[in-house]
């Protein structure tokens, strides 16, 4: 990749270099802006910044995974994150950062304004990510149970790829939730779009993430969010989103179940949340990058 880089530039010049994710795109970026003189953007996207060895997961859980990810930032001329915690995380590694959020496309992903919950009418909770260990759906599934064993009459529709082997399905057997949960698989699109603007409330269930796209999207389609206080999940509650605890299904179960009990308040989050995602669509992303980009080669 290095060598691909430093041919490419021989044809024409680059500006800048910019990496997503740290190891190895910020590593590899970072050894050719020195070769080439290039300012290198790094943003932060995924695990770099995680250590959680009970699901082997994230980029700082040895001392070779840190040693890469530590030479990756600090060789970024600029480092970029798309939510405050991640802000807030590369500031405690000791490196500024700035937030720019990946914003959605609402010509692709048309605007719904909030809806009234028609009283009476089943809940509909979505959830989508694939399912995998980070994203922690036993606890979704059992805040699930909790919600059926108080009665609540909802429907739980899960979209993305099974990379479990049926783990999570096979669960949702165990726990009795064949008849309220939908697993629809990797979704396109358009079909993902349909499902997600019919739920009342997104439910999410992660151990990490950098910024989810699935909360910026479920709320341009006027659905809010109550999820696990990682993300975009943190940096918007108590207004824009509501949080609970990793690992908790009662409080999850808890704040879903307050939610749809109050519509107003459901509401009052939804409008909120769309707000903000419309704030930093993906036009601002793309101005606030074109004038990083400006800043960065009239510096150098």
């Amino acid at each position: 990749m290095l060598a691909g880089v430093t041919a490419e530039h021989r044809r024409g010049p680059f500006d800048v270099l910019h990496a997503f994710w740290v190891v190895p795109q910020a590593v590899i970026a970072v050894c050719a802006g020195k070769l080439l003189g290039c300012p290198v953007v790094a943003h932060v996207t995924g695990a770099e910044l995680m250590a959680l060895p009970d699901i082997d997961y994230g980029g700082r859980r040895t001392w070779r995974g840190r040693m890469w990810v530590r030479f990756g930032l600090a060789g970024a001329t600029q480092i970029t994150a798309a939510c405050a915690p991640m802000i807030d995380a590369l500031r405690a590694l000791g490196y500024a950062a700035e937030r720019i959020p990946l914003g959605v496309d609402v010509r692709h992903w048309p605007l719904v304004a909030p809806r009234v919950r028609q009283a009476g009418r089943t809940a509909r909770l979505v959830h989508v990510a694939d399912l995998n260990r980070v994203k922690d759906q036993p606890t979704l599934l059992l805040a699930a149970r909790r919600l059926a064993d108080r009665g609540v009459d909802f429907r739980l529709d899960i979209a993305g790829e099974d990379t479990l082997n049926g783990a999570i399905e096979a669960l949702a057997r165990q726990l009795g939730l064949t008849d309220l949960v939908r697993f629809h698989g990797r979704l396109p699109h358009e079909q993902l779009h349909s499902l997600v603007k019919e739920g009342d409330i997104l439910c999410m269930s992660s151990r990490h993430e950098a910024g989810q796209l699935v909360v910026l999207e479920a709320a341009i389609v006027g659905v809010p969010t109550v999820g696990t206080a990682v993300g975009y999940v943190a940096e918007w509650a108590p207004d824009a989103a509501v949080a609970v605890p990793v690992q908790d299904p009662n409080a999850l179960a808890d704040e879903i179940l307050k939610l749809l009990q109050d519509d107003a308040r459901r509401l009052e989050v939804a409008r909120e949340a769309q707000r903000r995602a419309l704030a930093c669509d993906v036009d601002w992303t793309a101005r606030r990058l074109t004038a990083l980009y400006t800043e960065l080669t009239t510096s150098s």
